[in-house]
């Protein structure tokens, strides 16, 4: 499968871990790109950021208007009716980085799966399934689209998980956030939430605690 375009940025040559970091609905990879320096990461860390662009779509919700999305949105309560194969097909484009980042030589136990909102819901369905054991999963502004369905990987349970989410998003709600951390510390997951005074965005506070946790699965 040929990879999706993407923005590669390297922290410092050679790097040993890598980051793949998917973008909500109608914005494309250069949306977090600009967050790598921001990070503050030690020197010694070398990581690979990876943002793939998400391929243009019909999308139902907004009069069929073409954008990058990551599968199709049906309806305004998001969780309701999920488009299941178009969020699938956009998982094994994600898988692919995944393989070709271990085929260049980073350990898969050094390869952390990131997603924002849309990007988010593909991110669990990625860092969850994988047959390979993960560095970490990490899921901002989000939602478990596919708690029903997925086939967990046992080598992935202890993985660690970290969720994020704003206490006033209007585009996901929280409590879509809260209960994807019960849906997983129901299935033996170790899910750590943290939410923050803001709506469906990042915020300076969750940029600090996003690298205090890379920096304590990936250092």
């Amino acid at each position: 499968m040929p990879l999706l375009p993407a923005i590669e940025l390297e922290t410092s040559p050679n790097p040993d871990s890598t980051v793949i970091w998917l973008h909500g609905l109608g914005a494309d990879g250069n949306d977090f790109a600009p967050i790598v320096p921001e990070l503050n990461l030690p020197a010694d860390m070398s990581i690979r950021f990876i943002f793939p662009h998400a391929p243009t779509m019909p999308v139902t919700i907004n009069g069929g208007f073409i954008m990058p999305a990551w599968y199709d949105i049906l309806e305004m309560t998001i969780d309701r009716e999920v488009d299941i194969a178009g969020l699938m097909a956009s998982a094994d484009k994600i898988n692919a980085f995944v393989d070709h980042e271990i085929k260049r030589g980073v350990a898969s136990e050094r390869i952390v799966i990131a997603g924002f909102s849309q990007g988010g819901a593909v991110a669990y369905q990625v860092a969850l399934s994988y047959e390979k054991p993960l560095a970490g999963m990490l899921a901002m502004s989000s939602y478990f689209a596919t708690a029903d369905l997925i086939k967990y990987s046992e080598v992935n349970k202890t993985i660690p998980i970290r969720i994020q989410h704003g206490e006033f998003d209007p585009v996901v709600p929280e409590h879509l956030g809260r209960k994807a951390t019960a849906q997983l510390i129901k299935n033996g997951y170790s899910a750590g939430y943290q939410n923050y005074p803001m709506e469906h965005s990042v915020c300076p506070q969750q940029i600090r605690d996003i690298s205090e946790w890379l920096k304590t699965i990936l250092h």
